[in-house]
């Protein structure tokens, strides 16, 4: 179980020690050290191939580092499968959104963690679920919508959410700003700033300093 946002006792909620990571001669990651604190929003800022995708995906055990270590509540860990981050409560939003286009917002929200009564999905309970975390974080969701007919804002929206609905409360954004329009973007970044005020850890790769400057701590 790992421990809550709001704990005093944790200094960082996720982190690393001097981790190192290459493909072949290409040197993605040496000797990194990263400390984000429980419920901050942490801003990781570089150029195209700067290795920050590299450093997020050892993170969520996408990837294994070659030396060194993962923190996760001021304590080493193996990440062993991104199964092992989410139950530690990390979860990592990619560029390339997971979105399945076939499914409704809804049934995208709750792939993974469907609540299930004698083996039949519960939707009466998904749906009060799914209305609740949004109006928690302050978003409007037609959950019957098709994925295939919302805009991208709106299916990375769900993904975030769909992660918090898993249970995670650090949540890893990979240049999440790259595909909005400054409207969306501005958008965003307010559901990023309310899913932090409500105790989550966010950790934001951009190299947009004008967005890194206006919510990172």
């Amino acid at each position: 179980e790992h421990a809550s946002a709001a704990d005093p006792a944790v200094r960082r909620r996720i982190g690393a020690d001097g981790i190192s990571r290459s493909f072949g001669s290409v040197r993605a990651n040496i000797d990194v050290d990263l400390s984000v604190g429980p419920g901050t929003i942490h801003a990781v800022v570089g150029e195209n191939g700067a290795g920050k995708s590299t450093l997020m995906r050892m993170l969520y055990g996408l990837d294994r580092p070659d030396h060194g270590t993962v923190i996760v509540d001021d304590e080493p860990v193996t990440l062993a499968s991104p199964r092992t981050a989410i139950e530690r409560g990390i979860g990592l939003v990619q560029q390339e959104l997971a979105i399945i286009p076939e499914l409704s917002l809804l049934e995208n929200l709750i792939l993974g963690d469907e609540t299930a009564r004698l083996g039949v999905i519960d939707w009466p309970t998904a749906r009060e679920r799914a209305d609740e975390l949004a109006a928690q974080v302050g978003v409007q969701v037609d959950w019957d919508a098709p994925a295939s007919g919302v805009s991208i804002a709106i299916q990375q929206q769900v993904e975030i959410l769909r992660l918090v609905y898993r249970g995670a409360d650090v949540l890893i954004l990979d240049e999440p700003t790259a595909v909005l329009a400054p409207a969306q973007a501005t958008e965003l970044l307010a559901l990023l700033t309310s899913l932090r005020d409500a105790g989550r850890t966010i950790i934001f790769i951009s190299h947009k300093l004008d967005e890194v400057l206006a919510i990172a701590e």
